[in-house]
């Protein structure tokens, strides 16, 4: 891998992550429940999808199905979307709205470059909510950027809250997509050469990669879905995700999964 020595720039990534498109049985439902537990607003979609975004860009876009089939636990797929907030303030709001509306929480990480709290949609669809630290204190080697998985401070995290935030404040983003592979090195070497990312770190069964010394855009890991095929094309999950700062072809790019990334609009 490419040395990514040095710390972030701080400044806006010439790559982004533009939108994620997700196939949904209970459209009404899975659409309510980012509304409502995310605090997304409706923005307008094209061909009868529902949309849904922050600050009036459309972060997330959903196509009902009803008669799409569940994937398979150990398939392949999306592992989860990840939506960036702009500040910590604004994740210690959603927190305290998050238990005040008493949802499902999955996780709750500190991963030293950023304070990360994990959920799944109504349909299985991992979600992350985030923020990141500043990119000025994120730690470069030679070997990328010093990433952990610790218990998140949730009391101190909510001291930053002036109260419940139930609604996502412009400047939400998707910050990256994680994915479920059948094989990380394969995942790598074809995300790195579609999308020219460098890989920022590595762990057992997972992979991340960025570009412009983010901590990462794009990562996969195998540890539910080592050695999976292609995933089920009829399926509910990941239709296709955007990519902004890339020259791709007009019909996108996609791994022997499924995984499919399109230019953003």
């Amino acid at each position: 891998m490419t040395a990514m020595a040095g710390p972030g720039t701080g400044t806006t990534p010439k790559l982004a992550i533009g939108e994620v498109a997700l196939r949904v049985r209970d459209l009404d439902r899975v659409a309510r429940f980012y509304r409502d537990a995310i605090g997304l607003e409706d923005v307008p979609a094209p061909g009868g999808a529902v949309g849904l975004g922050a600050g009036g860009v459309r972060l997330l876009t959903l196509i009902g199905d009803p008669h799409a089939r569940a994937p398979d636990a150990l398939a392949a797929g999306l592992f989860h979307t990840a939506f960036l907030l702009p500040s910590r303030a604004d994740l210690a709001g959603w927190l305290a709205h998050a238990i005040e509306r008493g949802l499902a929480i999955d996780g709750a990480s500190d991963h030293v470059v950023s304070e990360a709290i994990y959920l799944a949609d109504p349909e299985g669809n991992g979600i992350e909510v985030y923020a990141d630290r500043p990119a000025s204190a994120w730690r470069w080697d030679r070997a990328g950027v010093t990433m952990d998985t610790r218990p998140l401070d949730c009391r101190g995290l909510l001291a930053a809250a002036s109260g419940p935030a139930p609604l996502a404040p412009a400047g939400t983003r998707v910050g990256h997509i994680h994915l479920k592979v059948g094989d990380t090195i394969e995942a790598e070497s074809f995300w790195t050469a579609s999308l020219g990312l460098e890989v920022t770190s590595r762990r057992p069964g997972a992979v991340f990669m960025a570009a412009d010394r983010y901590h990462h855009h794009v990562a996969a890991n195998a540890w539910m879905s080592r050695g999976a095929g292609p995933r089920d094309p009829r399926a509910t999950g990941l239709m296709w995700f955007s990519v902004a700062g890339r020259d791709l072809p007009a019909e996108g790019v996609a791994d022997r999964w499924g995984n499919r990334a399109v230019p953003a609009r």
